[in-house]
């Protein structure tokens, strides 16, 4: 057994699964008033994101099962002790990545979340699973909250936040990047210019797509 099969992690992310299966963001009236094409440009605006993640607040928004899976294998698998995330929201993936640490040893990770009232509900979730003494939730637009004191070495970045952002979140944490850190981008999809900067050769990166809309990057240390 380990902390992500075991309870009370294991029950708690079953019961947040089924209460995110059970919302329908269409019928939330402040994104129902949007058009899909304008829910669609403000999700790719690099200015006007705090619009729509703000009529987003309501919504869990997680990553799937598979890829919370994948988040505690690679955890495991590369030995993480310094976790970056961007994009905390209801803290499931969150749980996923801490429950890893858990599992290393210990460790630290650092999220961000601009959104107080998800700031509430994630740091309530991580408490109900035992690993709130892990993890340090940074509230505030990540653009600030991750442009400074950060570990000398970061083993893994999750992109989960505003996708127009990635490049820039990649940006800052680029540097305390260790050779052979990995960065995974969730929904990377939808911000092409992102997906072509990490696959570039020139990038530092070797980088390619997992199930339907996840890069998976490892970062060489060119």
């Amino acid at each position: 057994m380990t902390t992500l099969t075991n309870n009370p992690v294991a029950s708690l992310l079953d019961r947040l699964f089924d209460e995110a299966d059970a919302v329908q963001i269409a019928a939330i009236p402040a994104v129902a008033e949007l058009s899909k094409d304008e829910r669609d440009r403000l999700m790719r605006s690099k200015t006007e994101y705090l619009n729509l993640y703000h009529r987003l607040k309501d919504v869990p928004l997680p990553v799937s099962r598979q890829t919370g899976e994948l988040l505690y294998m690679l955890t495991r698998s590369c030995r993480a002790r310094n976790i970056v995330e961007f994009g905390t929201s209801f803290g499931i993936s969150t749980l996923y990545l801490a429950a890893a640490l858990r599992d290393n040893g210990g460790g630290h990770l650092i999220t961000s979340e601009f959104e107080p009232t998800k700031v509430a509900r994630a740091r309530d979730h991580l408490e109900q699973g035992g690993v709130l003494d892990l993890v340090d939730i940074r509230a505030g637009d990540a653009l600030e909250t991750l442009a400074s004191d950060l570990p000398e070495q970061v083993d893994l970045l999750l992109l989960d936040g505003a996708k127009a952002l990635y490049p820039e979140i990649l940006g800052l944490v680029r540097s305390r990047l260790r050779p052979g850190a990995l960065v995974i981008a969730d929904n990377a999809d939808m911000n092409p210019d992102y997906v072509a900067l990490v696959r570039s050769p020139e990038s530092g990166f070797m980088s390619l797509p997992f199930a339907e809309d996840v890069e998976l990057s490892v970062y060489t240390g060119v």
